[in-house]
Parts: structure tokens; C-alpha cells; sequence
């Protein structure tokens, strides 16, 4: 027989998940009761108000999908889109990339608004590609965390709003740490995930449908091509009939119902502010130590930090010696970047002076 689980605990400050709050996993140690039950119906109702708050939104149709934030952008995408569908999609690192996969697999006629990794999608582009033909949606990935880009919505917004398209936002590793304006912004779908700046682990996707998009939704003549995922069904469990569609991970939904709280509590202009202090905080050390950041300043996310790593330094080694001896993660590059860049979250819990300072003078230690 294998023995309990042992490991060593970590400093998660990679590109997630993140650290949790002890409050969170006791909230997720309490026994499970049914899904259907009054008692969590009430605890499905405090849920959906909370993450509204969060969202900045007062969409109907505000729940967390029963999945990872790639379930949150599939739910997204197989929603909308009807075989034939022209989407243009920005892309500008992985997940991008993986939105314009998705929307090919469901049959779309696939558009890519291609912008260099480490830069931000240029509204023009967009522009212009949306006037090339007759579009179903527009996708942008609004904190890339490939490259560390974050990426100005509200131009893409405008353009994408004036030509009657819907725009598709992932905020995934932006939600919770920093503004994320669904309402004010004009975007007619955002997902997310919990295991990032929400500081909870995975396994939700935080996800809001505007009233353009539900009209979408109900309009298609054709069936959604994922069932699990089919929010005319999902809906009708978060909403007042109740109806079964799936078993819902009730302990998980424990968790984001404390997660959510926690957010509030603090308050959202006090938490982007923490993780927009204790990237300035990183930054400046990383600077002070002839390292560079791969993003411009005006477009660099607080919350996954892309740091050029020199060419005299082993990237694996590093990351490894960060890891085995001062039990702290940090992530490595992906794609067109694997090799290039460390991927250094700052994200929800983790996002501390402390560990911002622990990982500098492990740095400093490691890189001497």
C-alpha cells in the first residue's frame, strides 16, 4: 500500500496555480451536502451575487463552469459559434492561439489578427480584418500569460461593438488582480479561473454571458456541439428551475464561495493596487540585478511577470536549484518563448512583499 501523501509545501510563483488561503481549503474540508439541496441552492445564490461584484457586471447568466479556466474558454467559444461562423481571433502567445484552435474545431472560418509575442494586438488590425467580411465574434486573451502582455480592451471593444460583433474575452490571469470592467467595457463573454489571482484552486471557471450574448445563444437554429458545456442547458441549474444537468463539485464550489468573499473583503481597488505595488516591487529589484522585462512597461501584466533570462544563464538549472532549495516555483517559457523568459507570477496570496523579496535574494544567490 502507497503511504499518505507527503510533500514539501511551496512558494507558488509561477504562472499558477497560486497560493490559497488557509480559509478557502478549510471551507472546502466541510462535508458535502447535495447539490440540489435548499441549503446549497442558497450558498449557489451568494455565489453568483459575489462573483457579479467581482465581474463588474450585472449579467443574468454570471456562474462558474465545472472545469478548469480552458473549460471556461471552450464553454466561451462552442456557445456562439455555428459551423460556417467567421471569427477573427487575436492572437499574440499561446492562448490565443488556443481560442483560434477551439473555434476551428467547432467549424468556424478562422481569422488571426497576428501581433509579435511580448506586444499587445493592435486595434487596427482588428479594424481592418473585421472589415474584410461579415464576423460572428471577435477573441482576445486580455492577460496573455505566455509573454506577460497585457492587452488594452476598451479601442478593440468600441471597434468590435460598432461593427455588431461580439467580443470574447479571457481574463484568466487578470480576474481579481487587476480591473476587469465586463459591463463598462462592453464584453459579451468573459471567462476566467480560479486558480490564479483568485487565489482558489482549480477546477471553476468563472464565466458571464451580456443579454447580446444569451440573444445569441437562444437564436442559433443549431444544437451547441458540447453538451457538458451548453450553458441553454447549464443555465437552467443556476437558475430558479434548478434542473439537473451534471453533479456539481459541491466541496470545490465551497472553496469559490470563501475565494469570492475574501476578494470582497479586501476590496477590488485595494487588491489591484497590492499586485500592481508588488510587481513595481519585483520589477525594480530584477532591474537593480541587469535583468530584463520582455514587455513594454505600458502593456506589462502585475500578475505573471516575463523576464528575459540572460543567455550565460541555464534556464531548467535555475528553476530547478529555486525549487529543490528554496522550495519557490517559477515557470518557465512557452512556445516561441520556451527557453527565453521566466514566467513569474505574483498572483491572489502570492502576491506579497515577502516573496517578491524572497525570490530576488534567491536570485541574487543563485545568479552570483
Amino acid at each position: 500500500m502507497s503511504g499518505s501523501l507527503d510533500f514539501s509545501p511551496r512558494i507558488l510563483m509561477g504562472p499558477g496555480p497560486s497560493n490559497v488561503d488557509a480559509r478557502v481549503l478549510q471551507a472546502m474540508a466541510l462535508p458535502p451536502i447535495g447539490h440540489l439541496d435548499p441549503e446549497f441552492i442558497k450558498i449557489m445564490e451568494r455565489i453568483k451575487t459575489m462573483l457579479r461584484e467581482v465581474m463588474l457586471t450585472d449579467n443574468e447568466l454570471t456562474i462558474p463552469v465545472s472545469g478548469t479556466g480552458s473549460a471556461g474558454m471552450e464553454a466561451a467559444l462552442c456557445n456562439l459559434i455555428e459551423p460556417g461562423d467567421r471569427c477573427v481571433v487575436c492572437v499574440h502567445g499561446v492562448f490565443g492561439g488556443r481560442m483560434a484552435e477551439i473555434c476551428a474545431r467547432y467549424g468556424a472560418e478562422v481569422v488571426t489578427v497576428e501581433a509579435p509575442w511580448g506586444q499587445p494586438t493592435d486595434p487596427d488590425d482588428v479594424s481592418q480584418a473585421l472589415a474584410e467580411g461579415a464576423t460572428k465574434l471577435v477573441a482576445i486573451v486580455h492577460a496573455e500569460t505566455s509573454t506577460g502582455v497585457l492587452q488594452p480592451l476598451e479601442e478593440i471593444s468600441r471597434i468590435t461593438h460598432q461593427a455588431g460583433v461580439l467580443l470574447v474575452v479571457d481574463t484568466v490571469a487578470s480576474l481579481g488582480g487587476h480591473p476587469v470592467r465586463v459591463d463598462e467595457w462592453g464584453i459579451d463573454v468573459c471567462y476566467s479561473g480560479t486558480q490564479k489571482c483568485l487565489s482558489i484552486p482549480p477546477g471553476l471557471a468563472p464565466i458571464t454571458f451580456s443579454p447580446q450574448a444569451v440573444a445569441a445563444l437562444d437564436s442559433r437554429p443549431t444544437k451547441v456541439a458540447n453538451w457538458y458545456l451548453d450553458m441553454s442547458l447549464v443555465r437552467h441549474y443556476w437558475g430558479e428551475e434548478r434542473t439537473y444537468h451534471h453533479t456539481a463539485p459541491v466541496n470545490a464550489l465551497y472553496g469559490f464561495h470563501e475565494g469570492l468573499r475574501l476578494v470582497l473583503a479586501e476590496g477590488l481597488e485595494a487588491r489591484w493596487s497590492r499586485h500592481q505595488a508588488n510587481h513595481e516591487l519585483l520589477v525594480a529589484g530584477l532591474t537593480e540585478m541587469g535583468l530584463e522585462m520582455l514587455p513594454d512597461p505600458n502593456y506589462r501584466l502585475w500578475s505573471l511577470n516575463a523576464v528575459r533570462i540572460p543567455e550565460w544563464v541555464d534556464d531548467v538549472a535555475v528553476r530547478q536549484r529555486l525549487l529543490n532549495e528554496y522550495d519557490i516555483e517559477i515557470g518557465g517559457g512557452l512556445g516561441d518563448l520556451k527557453g527565453n523568459v521566466w514566467r513569474i507570477g505574483l498572483m491572489g496570496a502570492s502576491s506579497t512583499p515577502n516573496n517578491v523579496l524572497m525570490l530576488l535574494g534567491a536570485l541574487n544567490e543563485i545568479l552570483d
